[in-house]
């Protein structure tokens, strides 16, 4: 046997696919930037050919030091972290900089794995869902004292797959609908939202009147999670009101649109727009964006690196950058159905997951489909300790899957 067979072709080819359209791309806005990326992406291709080389069963084995490691760089930010736009999440070496949350994701993926792959899970068990919403939520709660709203949205990427493993899907019906309440709330008065919930509330309970439990326990915890959602709607505009400004402006940008506020926070958003916009079906051609090659967007080499590819490549470069991501998940979602152990599963669905929630959140944002939150794009945006992070991650599963199609067992 060949010891190629059993290395994913398909998903390797994407992966340095995209990071090589990646560097390229970053080279236009920034060639300096550009030739530190490169540099970056060979470190990372280094790093995952040591860890396609690491004996069998080690990551599953080193899950909880990487996880420890993790918090202890997260806990580390708040006495040495360095303070950018408001946020302390970055340790910074000389020229080098460090954001922790990234590999803090990779700790969380492998001890999720390792606690679901053990004997004494199971999904129903409170004492399981209490354990691995503690693995979750140390690192989210200290992500969120940061503050690092956007990176704390990714770690909802986690609940993806533990849905895979039994979650209930009504944990995702919540979290929708407290969503739809706290932004229409801002739109319309939010007493009407209120008594729309309560509406909703009472026509679901008599179309399933039959088939609803009737006991005291379970009437108190329909009657609790209605009255949280409408409570939610009420605050809603005080929650706005008490957010720091540039996040409060960030989503008012939704409802007012960005030119209400193109001198602050929708100055980004309003030039990655015009950008995406200019370049038409074809694109103005490499290095020739007007808007791209004037600097118009202050984050255009990092979180708003779409519009460059918008403004150069058009709408069929744009469009063929979106269906290299949308295969290289789904495939890595296929991959990770496929696995003979459930480690390697649960580490696959986490990572696809997180990769799914990076790329949706970062195109809602630069399109104005979501508020700015500073999220990069995977293997896309510049950043050394981004890439690293995601590139370790993947490497780590394409050996897991390695180890597995090449398993007796």
């Amino acid at each position: 046997m060949k010891w190629t067979e059993g290395i994913d072709k398909l998903g390797l080819g994407l992966y340095l696919a995209i990071c090589s359209f990646a560097v390229a791309n970053i080279y236009s806005v920034d060639p300096g930037s550009g030739t530190r990326q490169a540099v970056w992406l060979g470190i990372s291709v280094f790093v995952g050919i040591i860890i396609f080389f690491m004996r069998n069963k080690f990551f599953e084995n080193m899950a909880g030091v990487f996880y420890v490691v993790g918090i202890v760089l997260l806990a580390g930010l708040f006495p040495l972290g360095t303070e950018v736009l408001g946020q302390r999440n970055w340790y910074r070496f000389g020229s080098i900089s460090l954001q922790p949350v990234e590999f803090a994701k990779i700790g969380v993926s492998l001890m999720l794995a390792n606690y679901i792959s053990g004997g004494d899970f199971d999904m129903k068990n409170r004492r399981s869902q209490l354990t691995i919403l503690a693995i979750i939520g140390v690192p989210a709660l200290l992500v969120l004292l940061i503050p690092d709203v956007g990176s704390l949205l990714v770690f909802m990427a986690f609940f993806i797959a533990l849905y895979r493993e039994g979650l209930s899907g009504n944990f995702f019906s919540i979290l929708l609908i407290i969503a739809l309440a706290f932004l229409l709330a801002l739109a319309v008065p939010p007493v009407y939202v209120a008594l729309g919930v309560l509406l909703i509330a009472a026509i679901y309970s008599w179309l399933n009147a039959r088939t609803l439990s009737w006991d005291v326990l379970s009437i108190i915890k329909r009657t609790s999670v209605v009255l949280l959602l409408g409570g939610f709607a009420l605050a809603s505009p005080t929650i706005l009101e008490h957010l720091p400004k540039h996040q409060r402006e960030r989503i008012e940008v939704l409802y007012k649109g960005e030119r209400a506020f193109r001198d602050t926070s929708g100055y980004n958003l309003l030039y990655s727009k015009t950008a995406i916009g200019s370049g038409g079906l074809w694109g103005k051609g490499y290095r020739e964006g007007s808007v791209t090659q004037g600097k118009f967007v202050p984050e255009q080499s990092t979180d708003y690196i779409f519009c460059t590819v918008g403004e150069e490549w058009g709408f069929v470069g744009s469009t063929l950058l979106v269906l290299a991501y949308a295969i290289y998940i789904a495939r890595i979602y296929y991959l990770a159905e496929r696995q003979k152990s459930t480690f390697n599963r649960v580490f696959g669905y986490c990572l696809a997951s997180v990769l799914l929630m990076h790329f949706g959140i970062n195109l809602g944002m630069v399109m104005g489909l979501f508020p700015t939150v500073g999220i990069p794009l995977p293997y896309f945006s510049y950043g050394g300790s981004s890439l690293l992070a995601f590139s370790v991650m993947t490497f780590i599963f394409f050996k897991l899957n390695y180890t597995d199609k090449n398993s007796l067992v």
